[in-house]
Formats: structure tokens, C-alpha cells, sequence
């Protein structure tokens, strides 16, 4: 196995299940409390809290009491959610252009007004990325 191939599986061990993408997603766009997800997203309460629990295990979100009397909780992103804003978006417009028919359910737009599409360009040089033009450099080794 490649250590890329190694990457993406460790990826898909934290985020790479269906109702963890989508309580990223409410996450993302301010949804930040347990009912309001459950109520997006249509995903049952258990599956919902075991989710949640392993994304705040792996440094994805955190959890922060909004209320003492009872206690109760939001999530809310961290550096390494933040940082999966964009896989998200990609992972967004892949879907709408190539599975869901029909015009796109949503359209994020940019503060500029224009909408938002993601395309990865080298942090170097600001060139827009074309996957022909990259290739592996090895790192580490993959046990």
C-alpha cells in the first residue's frame, strides 16, 4: 500500500461515514447543537452521539457548554475541522455536478458575491492545479 492510499484510509477512519460528514456539515454553516443536527439531518440520536464522540476523540471538533442548568453542550470546529471546510465544498460540488439531477439543492457563495468553487492551487506559486502536473515526493515510510 502507498502512503498515499495509507493517508486517505486514515482520513476515512475519522470523517469517511456518511452521518460524520453531514454533522460536519451542520457544524460548518452554525448548526452547532445536538438537536438542531439531529433535526438536519435525520440521523438517529445514538448514531448522532457515538459521531460526535469520535470526532471530538480525533481532535475534529470540540465540545463547549453553552448551559449550566442542565448541562448542556455545542460543538464547534477545530483547527483540523476547520481545516476540512474545503473537502467538504469539494465533496459538495462533486456530488451536485455527477450524482444529485437536477439544479444543486445549495449554492455557497463567496463574499465577493460570486459562487464559490473550490479548486486547489499551489500555495508556492498561486497556479491553479491540474492533477497531470503534480507527483509524489516521498516523505516517510509507510509500515
Amino acid at each position: 500500500m502507498s502512503s498515499r492510499e495509507c493517508s486517505i484510509a486514515n482520513a476515512l477512519g475519522v470523517v469517511g461515514e456518511r452521518w460524520t460528514l453531514l454533522a460536519l456539515r451542520e457544524v460548518m454553516i452554525g448548526f452547532r447543537r445536538f438537536d438542531q443536527i439531529v433535526r438536519n439531518t435525520g440521523v438517529s440520536r445514538d448514531v448522532l452521539a457515538a459521531r460526535l464522540r469520535k470526532l471530538v476523540a480525533a481532535g475534529v471538533l470540540e465540545r463547549r457548554r453553552y448551559e449550566d442548568h442542565p448541562p448542556r453542550y455545542e460543538y464547534a470546529l477545530t483547527d483540523s475541522g476547520r481545516a476540512l471546510q474545503p473537502v467538504l465544498q469539494a465533496l459538495m460540488e462533486w456530488g451536485d455536478r455527477f450524482v444529485t439531477p437536477g439544479p444543486p439543492p445549495a449554492v455557497w457563495q463567496h463574499r465577493c458575491g460570486h459562487d464559490l468553487e473550490v479548486r486547489p492551487v499551489c500555495s508556492h506559486c498561486g497556479e491553479e492545479v491540474a492533477f497531470t502536473g503534480v507527483r509524489p515526493r516521498r516523505v516517510g515510510v509507510v509500515r
